[in-house]
C-alpha cells in the first residue's frame, strides 16, 4: 500500500525535513565512528615509530668529513697556546698568583721603609696586607696624595699589576673629628684616601675590576686612641691582596692582628 503524502495548502510536502534530519544522524553516526575507531590506537604501531624516530635523531649525522688516520700534526704555535691554556687552569683564565711570593718581592722593594716603620707588611693563606701610615701619603684633612707618596704606591702597583689577584684599598682614621665642606665626618675622609690609592694604581696599569676602595673611617682602630703614638697608628691605608674573591673583609678584621704578625712569612 502506498505511503501518504502529506501536503500544505499549496500542494507542498511537508515531511521534506526528513531528508535532512536523516542526512544530519548519517553524518553523526559517521563521526563518531571514526572517532571510536580513532582512539582505539595500536600501541604496538605507535611505539614502533616512536622509536625510528627517536633512532633517526639520535643517529651520527653524515658528514663529509675526511677520517683522521695516525697522530694529527701540530704546528709549534699550536703547542704554545696549548701550553698557555694549561697553566691558565684550561678556561683562560690566570691562576692566582702566590701570596709568599708577592710578599718576598714587597719586603724588597719596601725594606727601607719597613725599617723606618712606615710600611708594614704581614700575610697569611688567604690575603697580604701592606699596610702604610697616612703621614707619607697625605696631608692633615686632606684626600690628595702628596707628591713624594707617588713614588712609594707606583713601586706596589708594579708589583701587583702583573698578578690576578682580588684587591681592597682600605682607608682608616683615628677618632679625632672632621667637619668640613669636602668631609662632613672621618667616613668620608678615609674613603676619599682609598679612592685616590685606587686611582692611582688603576693609572698604573692595575686592572680597576680587581679594585675595591673601602672606608672605615675611626672605627677599626689597630691601637689606643689616647695617645698621639696610637692615634698615629690609626691613620693609615691598607692594601689588602686577596688569594681571591671568596675572602671577605670582616674575616681579615676578626682575624687577631697579633697573630698574624707574629705569622712566619715562610
Amino acid at each position: 500500500m502506498a505511503r501518504r503524502k502529506t501536503l500544505n495548502n499549496d500542494g507542498e510536502r511537508l515531511d521534506r525535513w526528513l531528508v535532512s534530519y536523516a542526512d544530519f544522524i548519517t553524518l553523526l553516526f559517521a563521526f563518531f565512528v571514526v572517532m571510536f575507531a580513532v582512539s582505539n590506537i595500536n600501541e604496538g604501531k605507535l611505539e614502533e615509530v616512536t622509536s625510528s624516530m627517536i633512532e633517526a635523531f639520535n643517529n651520527t649525522p653524515r658528514s663529509l668529513d675526511p677520517i683522521q688516520i695516525g697522530d694529527i700534526n701540530r704546528s709549534p704555535k699550536d703547542k704554545i697556546v696549548e701550553t698557555n691554556m694549561s697553566a691558565q687552569g684550561g678556561d683562560g683564565e690566570q691562576p692566582v698568583s702566590s701570596l709568599k711570593a708577592l710578599a718576598s718581592k714587597m719586603e724588597t722593594a719596601m725594606m727601607d721603609l719597613i725599617g723606618l716603620e712606615e710600611i708594614t707588611v704581614r700575610r697569611t693563606e688567604q690575603w697580604l696586607e701592606i699596610e702604610i701610615n697616612t703621614s707619607i701619603l697625605f696631608d692633615s684633612g686632606s684626600s690628595s696624595l702628596v707628591v713624594t707618596s707617588q713614588p712609594i704606591l707606583q713601586k706596589i702597583a708594579k708589583i701587583l699589576a702583573p698578578h690576578p689577584n682580588p684587591i681592597n684599598v682600605e682607608g682608616f682614621t683615628d677618632n679625632i673629628p672632621i667637619s668640613t665642606r669636602a668631609f662632613p665626618s672621618n667616613w668620608e675622609l678615609s674613603a676619599a684616601r682609598a679612592a685616590s690609592v685606587v686611582h692611582l694604581f688603576s693609572k698604573e696599569g692595575i686592572e680597576p675590576s680587581r679594585m675595591s676602595a673601602i672606608g672605615y673611617g675611626e672605627f677599626r682602630p689597630i691601637a689606643s686612641n689616647d695617645k698621639q703614638e696610637g692615634r698615629r697608628k690609626n691613620r693609615r691605608v691598607v692594601v689588602a691582596v686577596l688569594a681571591d674573591d671568596t675572602v671577605l673583609p670582616n674575616q681579615r678584621h676578626t682575624t687577631n692582628k697579633e697573630s698574624i704578625e707574629n705569622a712566619p712569612m715562610n
